[in-house]
């Protein structure tokens, strides 16, 4: 979702302003300590020229890892405030023919082994991530508004709803499928209650010395300064993305990573939402990493990890096949980011390259899907009619159920990406 309520923005602003210069902070909230040896088996797995052109054209553009990461001639320099202070070397490979192997769990499509044409996903690993939560806590998270005694809209209910439409199609391509959550539930054993402490610290470290336990409303102008509001967001942003990225990387291992989401604009008084006029369709890879953000070592060290795996082309080929098949359903625009925390990838008009958390955190290639508007007037009419078969008019149009026009199009795009991109059968002499 692109819209924020002004809490959350108060807060980022605030995560953000703890990495400046001379702060004492350089882990993200709830982040480990990065193990810089596991960027060892890197060494000598990428050239120069390589490491240079995505680092300086997808990572960190406009030199935002300037004094962070040093590129030599033979190596680079990563900057670490480790105790005493080291440096990460990382050596580049000679030329490509003498790279090494790139180690990961994924496979990219290249380099999979032949499929029968009815079947151009037989035998890969897909994760679906259904965005969010939904549930009973689907307001905390802001995911939720309603327009007067009319169904609620529910994000992470909706993802949900798409992503077991997804998993049958998927499979009978010949996918391996898994959902990294199946149910209205979250993945984290954390809740609120039991991160108060850490948000207490949190708020500390962000300068806010004596809090407020509790927030006395959703609108209250205060809200994120308090105990209440920032143990909420490290249960549902951070620490449940967290351990989501911990399944995916650790359990399932897949060759690929689908986010399911729906944008959304900002609505205004959540007692009184507003539609928007806009509707449009963007697909986010991992990228474009701020100065602020690279100052955390966590982030710095994930930042790394993604650039050295090699996951950007294969992120890119797969989400411009999605965003292409999802285009054509839907029919709807690009959606154009105006801010500076993201930039173009691939050819297409709708591929930004930015830095989420999940797809920061998730080692596979990540395709992070954000399209309709929820706040839209169409796209509300189209959840109230809930799922069903064939076509209705709504909005002046005939239109299908959104949920399984968004699935059958992630479905033929992953079908169109692996038909094209896997090597082909070998044709047997009749």
């Amino acid at each position: 979702m692109v819209a924020a309520m002004l809490p959350r923005i108060v807060l980022a602003c605030l995560w953000l302003f703890a990495a400046s210069p001379g702060f004492a902070q350089r882990l993200s909230p709830l982040a480990a300590t990065p193990d810089w040896a596991q960027l060892e088996k890197f060494q000598e797995t990428i050239t120069r020229d390589d490491f240079t052109h995505l680092l300086n054209h997808v990572y960190a553009p406009a030199s935002a890892a300037k004094g962070m990461v040093e590129i030599e001639a033979e190596a680079v320099v990563i900057k670490t405030t480790l105790t005493p202070p080291t440096d990460f070397r990382l050596r580049f490979a000679k030329d490509a023919a003498s790279a090494k192997p790139t180690p990961r769990f994924w496979r990219p499509a290249a380099q999979l082994p032949p499929a029968p044409p009815e079947q151009p996903l037989l035998g890969v690993k897909i994760a679906i991530d259904a965005g969010h939560l939904g549930g009973p806590w689907a307001k905390m998270e802001e995911r939720w508004f309603q327009i007067g005694e009319s169904r609620p809209v529910v994000e992470g209910e909706m993802t949900l709803r798409v992503a077991k439409m997804l998993v049958p199609k998927l499979q009978a391509l010949g996918a391996e499928v898994s959902l990294v959550r199946e149910a209205l539930e979250p993945v984290t054993p954390q809740r609120p209650a039991t991160l108060r402490d850490a948000g207490r610290a949190e708020l500390a470290k962000l300068g806010v010395a004596a809090p407020r336990e509790n927030y006395d409303s959703l609108s209250d102008p205060l809200r994120a300064t308090t105990v209440q509001a920032q143990s909420e967001l490290l249960f549902y942003r951070i620490s449940e993305i967290r351990t989501r990225a911990e399944v995916v990387n650790t359990k399932l291992q897949p060759d690929l990573v689908v986010c399911l989401h729906f944008n959304a604009e900002a609505w205004g008084d959540p007692a009184r939402p507003e539609f928007v006029p806009r509707n449009h369709l963007h697909v986010i890879v991992n990228g474009c990493y701020s100065a602020s953000e690279l100052r955390f070592d966590d982030q710095r060290y994930e930042m790394l990890t993604k650039l050295l795996s090699r996951s950007f082309p294969e992120e890119v080929a797969a989400s411009e096949h999605s965003a292409a098949a999802l285009a054509t359903a839907t029919k709807l625009p690009p959606y154009r980011y105006t801010t500076g925390n993201a930039i173009r990838a691939g050819t297409g008009e709708f591929l930004w390259a930015r830095n989420l958390l999940a797809n920061r955190l998730y080692h596979a290639p990540v395709v992070f899907l954000e399209p309709y508007v929820m706040n839209s007037e169409v796209v509300w009419a189209r959840v109230q009619a809930g799922d069903y078969e064939g076509e209705f008019m709504i909005g002046g149009a005939s239109r299908r159920s959104i949920y399984r026009e968004y699935a059958d199009a992630v479905a033929e795009g992953l079908r169109d990406y692996y038909s094209k991109a896997r090597p082909a059968q070998p044709t047997v002499p009749k």
